[in-house]
């Protein structure tokens, strides 16, 4: 076991529309639990609005900002010798900017003044459907992945498949496969909602961005061929954003079509606050997606979490993340596919005959993320480390037993 003194938490800043706002929250109850002695390194907001302007995950302005101000709070305490070697760096994102300085800190400073670093790693260059390789970025983006690679202790991420990508693009770092941070018990307690599956609205929502790597074409392409089966199912975006948005206007005009038009039964939900989409899809029967990059994705935990049944594409870390349940998995692609797993789908809710879809258990999987996360940074992950054959026999095991 690794000794620990204190972990100092650099996480996100808050943003209405993302899950940041409650990451702070998920983590600190873990830590205190785990009677962990930690400190929440904060920043400084550039304004009140917690929205994203410039940028589509996160503000690019904010991002900047937020980090850089808690990136001084922190040097401001290694100055002071708050930070030894007995202490551990926890970033929640690789990407932080001002994390770059802590190498050429630590590396001029005494051995027992440099703690221990680990990140988690949620995408970047490493996955070619990434945002930042459609906006450009690659080069400058890989090189910082390369430099933060030579000198953090540990690599968190959230499935296998990921680790692939990452062994791929060459990082060294060890990998712990923990999975994505997520809180069940305070997502569950936000909301007084507990409407059976069968009667609550025929509804099939959509919660990932209206951005080109989440196919939104296809997820329209369904409501469109749905619509001729059963008008009566509505597809539904549920978005944070006070309109919808894209990276391509097109996705927008489009469903502003459908919604206007009388070819599917599709509506936007827009300006939605996290209990506002909370409520909506605890009143929703299935939870659909369609996405070219997503590595898990909080969106199965939320819906596991009130019930909703979940339908996504069998790729990337997908047939992991459901343990290769295939009734919750559908080929990439294709919309015959999509439509039969669907249709099925609300005949087992009509039937009450959900028995194989395993609600509930992934959600408390990914709710058990925070203490893996511990557990690797004290080095009691060895089931979770990705550099020899241990984890591979821990998977081989039933994963929601």
């Amino acid at each position: 076991m690794t000794k620990m003194r204190k972990l100092f938490y650099m996480g996100l800043e808050s943003y209405e529309a993302r899950y940041t706002l409650q990451l702070e929250n998920w983590n600190e109850r873990v830590f205190g639990k785990r009677d962990i002695d930690y400190e929440v390194i904060t920043g400084e907001e550039l304004d009140n609005s917690k929205a994203i302007v410039t940028g589509s995950v996160l503000d690019a302005h904010g991002r900047t900002y937020y980090s850089l101000s808690q990136t001084m709070s922190l040097i401001q305490k290694m100055k002071n010798g708050e930070i030894t070697s007995d202490d551990v760096i926890f970033y929640e994102d690789m990407f932080t900017p001002g994390l770059e300085c802590l190498p050429y800190i630590m590396d001029q400073s005494p051995k027992e003044f440099r703690p221990k670093v680990y990140l988690r790693f949620l995408a970047q260059t490493t996955d070619p459907d990434d945002f930042l390789i459609r906006e450009g970025m690659f080069n400058w983006m890989r090189k910082y992945e390369e430099m933060v690679d030579e000198f953090v202790d540990g690599i968190m991420v959230a499935s296998e498949e990921f680790v692939a990508h990452l062994r791929t693009a060459g990082l060294k770092s060890p990998i712990y496969v923990t999975g994505l941070p997520y809180g069940k018990e305070e997502v569950r307690g936000r909301i007084d909602s507990d409407i059976p599956l069968h009667q609550r609205a025929n509804r099939v929502g959509f919660a990932a961005r209206w951005d080109d790597e989440k196919q939104p074409h296809f997820y329209m392409d369904l409501a469109e061929a749905y619509y001729k089966v059963d008008p009566t199912v509505e597809f539904a975006i549920f978005c944070g954003h006070p309109e919808l948005k894209s990276n391509d206007q097109e996705y927008v005009d489009r469903a502003m079509a459908l919604q206007n038009g009388n070819t599917a039964n599709f509506k936007i939900y827009t300006g939605l606050k996290k209990d506002d989409y909370y409520n909506l899809l605890a009143d929703s029967k299935v939870l659909f997606n369609c996405a070219l990059q997503d590595w898990v994705s909080n969106t199965v935990s939320e819906a596991d979490t009130f019930g909703t049944l979940t339908l996504y594409p069998a790729y990337r870390s997908f047939p992991e993340v459901f343990a290769n349940n295939g009734k919750h998995l559908y080929v990439p692609w294709s919309l015959d596919d999509a439509m039969g797993k669907l249709t099925n789908m609300f005949e087992a809710i009509d039937k009450d005959d959900l028995s194989q879809y395993n609600i509930g258990k992934i959600s408390d999987y990914q709710d058990g993320t925070i203490d893996r996360t511990i557990d690797a940074m004290l080095g009691n992950g060895e089931q979770l480390s990705r550099n020899d054959n241990l984890y591979r026999r821990h998977v081989a095991r039933a994963k929601y037993e």
